[in-house]
């Protein structure tokens, strides 16, 4: 509509930084079915008329590389983030990501993650180290944003469950026993007569808690596991909370050991490949010592490739020992995935609804299920 060829029918001619915009969008988005009825981009690098304007990417990486260094200063990294992504899917790009040169130049975010993760064994020697750098960069970024307020939100929750009415004198809160007692506040006498005392109890000063996340790392969760994995790492810093990490494909591997750092998780894991999540649960429910005070956070779209009902017995039998289950069908920031309908509607008669969850709401879903109360489930 904007374009300055024929075929675009406004009757002008772009030019300066106009064209050039036009011509990286082209690159991308300008693609024509050729002779024999195949979809292709044409390599031209021109601002004429009609197809001689499309600035296709080609295959190589210089010219990949300065089309990156245009989008990124045309527009606004999300945008980026975004063309880039399309570049990738639309494009067979992927390779090309195995250059250092390449990932030097890309705009790090979730899904360039997801797609490097999946690109880990093909990647030559010379590029390990600069995807590291570009994971690293994205999951430091999402640690800020996000871990201030889980351990915030987390702690607050830890502390209000472990309050109780009979404290010894050394656990007193005194701040709260008088706030809960202001009712008895005896303007004659100046005091306030501490009809209730609130504290915490001994078992405050260690683990409270145990949260198993439980995170699928078919292909298509990708967005979920790099989210996962920084959370992870998150809860695994908190004193009161003991965490586990455990991710799976047709396999089952636990990464536990790796919860200081991230990366190192991410690393660990495995994108795409089959599906068996009943596995994975057993794996799970085997190394749950406290059913009572332990959340396991089942991350997947519930696509099971193992035992048909396996998946809503073993949650069943957990639910039955005490244990609180959260089944989460993503983790991210893209809405609510194809996912088994019929698995869900299982799971919810058992009071275990799915549903997806951003995360930003994540901090509150966990806090809930620690408070052993209502999840705060989206409307959507």
């Amino acid at each position: 509509m904007l374009g300055g060829g024929d075929a675009d029918g406004t009757g002008r001619v772009l030019t300066g930084t106009d064209a050039a915009v036009d011509g990286a969008l082209a690159a991308l988005y300008d693609r024509h079915p050729d002779d024999h009825g195949h979809d292709r981009t044409s390599t031209g690098t021109g601002t004429g008329t009609g197809r001689s304007r499309t600035a296709g990417l080609g295959a190589s990486v210089p010219s990949v590389v300065r089309w990156l260094g245009d989008i990124r200063a045309y527009f606004p990294a999300p945008v980026v983030q975004v063309m880039q992504r399309d570049a990738i899917d639309r494009l067979g790009l992927a390779t090309l990501l195995l250059e250092p040169e390449m990932l030097a130049a890309v705009e790090p975010d979730v899904h360039l993650v997801g797609t490097l993760l999946s690109l880990r064994d093909a990647m030559p020697e010379t590029t390990r180290e600069t995807a590291r750098a570009v994971v690293r960069k994205v999951a430091d970024d999402l640690e800020r944003r996000l871990a201030a307020r889980t351990r915030a939100t987390l702690t607050g929750a830890l502390d209000r469950s472990a309050r109780t009415s009979r404290p010894r004198h050394r656990d007193i809160d005194w701040d709260r026993t008088i706030r809960a007692n202001l009712k008895n506040h005896l303007p004659e006498h100046r005091t306030v007569v501490p009809e209730r005392l609130v504290g915490h109890a001994r078992a405050a000063r260690g683990v409270r808690k145990e949260v198993v996340l439980c995170v699928d790392q078919s292909g298509s969760m990708a967005a979920s596991v790099v989210h996962a994995a920084v959370f992870a790492a998150v809860l695994a810093s908190l004193r009161t909370i003991a965490t586990r990490l455990v991710v799976f494909d047709t396999a089952v591997a636990d990464l536990t050991d790796r919860l200081d750092d991230p990366v190192d998780v991410l690393f660990g894991t495995r994108l795409g490949g089959g599906t068996d999540i009943d596995r994975a649960l057993a794996h799970c429910q085997a190394g749950i010592t406290r059913p009572a005070d332990t959340v396991v956070v089942l991350i997947s779209d519930l696509y099971e490739g193992g035992a048909r009902d396996g998946l809503t017995k073993r949650v069943a039998a957990m639910k039955a020992s005490g244990t609180q289950v959260v089944v989460l069908l993503a983790l991210s920031d893209e809405g609510t995935p194809a996912y088994d309908r019929d698995r869900a509607a299982a799971l919810a008669a058992l009071g275990v609804p799915a549903f997806a969850c951003t995360p930003d709401l994540f901090p509150e879903i966990m806090a809930a299920a620690l408070e052993e109360r209502p999840l705060p489930i989206p409307a959507d």
